[in-house]
């Protein structure tokens, strides 16, 4: 069955410098820069190439490199020949993967053959992901690849090599919505070396930094409703913005948000660098073997729980400065000084129980609903591209608006129990107390409250996260496949 584009007539390219099939090649290239050139001037440009090529999860700066690796004249635009000539060179670096792939010269391309190839560059995937892998570009359900479906899923893809397909079969989006961070990515060695690692890590803390005080003022109010909700919050969202505008104007929609973003690289760096031990003891003897995904949840809970232990007093302070009053607190370290001299050091672990609880309900529904969820869209679009931006985003929403949902009380137990200022040596309040007094005094109910300006941060934070992350990246030389920018900038 021979396999069809989806988005312009077939340009079934032939691996031969017979004249026919060049001419026949040359031909439909034609047409395809004719699609291309919107304003038909001869020229197609970046704009025109993100419309034409609209939905094939290609990223501005992919798109910007294939610019660069066509452009002979510098002019920022490709003529038709420029087309041509790269199309004509990456095609033949494609056809040299492909054969580097096919182990056994018959022409496809199978599931073990992708996993031996990726292993053999330090890349440890398994059998079952390698066949996610190859239903991506199997066009026409033979559970392999040919030429045709290698070569019309990659042609405008500027990889030239197996290490850029490992980091693009790879990749992932590291969104931070301000909530607990999922399980982290995982990393070759030769990432890790060149330093690619931390600079992906990097765009993540900055990204999660400009999300979390774009929401900022609705995490405050839901910290409000959280604590205060039943006696002093009755009524609608806007009737708590309109209470915390009276009390201390515009700028307190912000209290909190400082420490709050203080605490995002402490807490990446941690969970990261644990995730990475936790990871080599799991593994023990077999150094190589590939997590597998209950594997990666449990070690990523881990991770995360010991991260929590080391911030977790910012966590007490975040909550207390966001609660504040006008002039009850001068700043961060006046508040952790009066935290200390009226309750003691161990006020700064208040509420760590229901929180180190929450981290396994959360990271382990918001990891199973996006795996399920994007490889649902895989498999219903077989041979397709990526799912793009679009669908990425919208799968972390979901999953990560069901995590909050599963996870929500034991976060809600949490805040208030972080709220409670109490005098030195007096009794604390248990978690199992303060989940009863809840219930009797407010029902089930009581134990969501807040929930809604919390879900409505969802759609805003993790976009503009994705927004910030993709055009860090970029600054920092990394693009979207993984590999070093084109263009070093400061």
């Amino acid at each position: 069955m021979r396999p069809q584009w989806t988005w312009f007539p077939s340009a079934h390219c032939q691996d031969s410098t017979a004249p026919g099939p060049d001419q026949e090649r040359e031909r439909r290239w034609a047409e395809l820069f004719d699609q291309l050139d919107l304003n038909k001037d001869g020229h197609i440009d970046i704009v025109e190439l993100r419309t034409g090529l609209a939905g094939r999860g290609l990223s501005r700066g992919s798109l910007e490199k294939m610019v660069e690796a066509g452009d002979t004249n510098q002019d920022g635009v490709l003529d038709f020949k420029e087309f041509t000539q790269y199309l004509r060179t990456h095609e033949k670096e494609l056809k040299l993967m492909f054969r580097r792939l096919d182990k056994n010269n018959d022409g496809q391309i199978d599931a073990a053959e992708i996993q031996h190839s990726l292993r053999t560059i330090g890349v440890e995937i398994s059998l079952q992901d390698a066949t996610r892998i190859l239903q991506r570009m199997d066009k026409d359900g033979t559970m392999t690849i040919d030429w045709n479906e290698w070569r019309d899923f990659f042609l405008f893809r500027p990889l030239t090599n197996m290490e850029d397909v490992a980091r693009y079969w790879k990749r992932s989006m590291m969104l931070d919505i301000g909530e607990q961070l999922t399980v982290p990515d995982d990393f070759s060695e030769e990432e890790k070396k060149s330093g690619y690692v931390w600079r992906q890590l990097i765009a993540g803390a900055f990204a999660g930094s400009v999300s979390r005080t774009g929401t900022a003022p609705l995490d405050r109010l839901k910290v409000f409703r959280q604590v205060h909700g039943f006696v002093d919050f009755k009524g609608t969202v806007l009737n708590g913005f309109q209470y915390m505008l009276k009390e201390g104007g515009l700028r307190s929609l912000w209290r909190g948000n400082g420490i709050n973003v203080l605490k995002i690289a402490p807490e990446t760096a941690i969970k990261f660098t644990a995730y990475e031990k936790i990871k080599n003891v799991m593994r023990s003897k077999n150094e190589t073997r590939n997590l597998r995904v209950h594997e990666r949840f449990v070690a990523g809970s881990l991770a995360g729980a010991t991260a929590q232990t080391a911030i977790y007093p910012m966590e007490v302070l975040k909550t207390r400065l966001t609660l504040r009053k006008t002039g009850q607190y001068s700043g961060i370290a006046d508040c952790a000084k009066q935290i200390l001299q009226r309750e003691g050091v161990a006020a700064f672990y208040k509420g760590y129980v229901p929180n180190l609880l929450s981290i396994v309900p959360y990271a382990g529904i918001d990891l199973a609903v996006y795996e399920t969820l994007k490889f649902a869209w895989l498999n219903r679009n077989r041979g397709l591209a990526d799912p793009g931006v679009m669908v990425l985003v919208g799968c972390g929403a979901v999953s990560s608006t069901c995590g909050q949902l599963a996870s929500y009380p034991l976060a809600l137990i949490r805040t208030r129990m972080q709220a409670q200022a109490s005098v030195k040596g007096a009794p604390k309040p248990s978690m199992l107390a303060s989940l009863y007094s809840i219930v009797t005094k407010e029902g089930v109910a009581g134990l969501y409250r807040g929930i809604s300006p919390n879900l409505l941060k969802v759609v805003p934070a993790v976009s503009v996260s994705y927004v910030v992350y993709e055009y860090t990246r970029i600054v920092l030389g990394v693009d979207i496949e993984g590999r070093r920018g084109g263009k070093e900038k400061a």
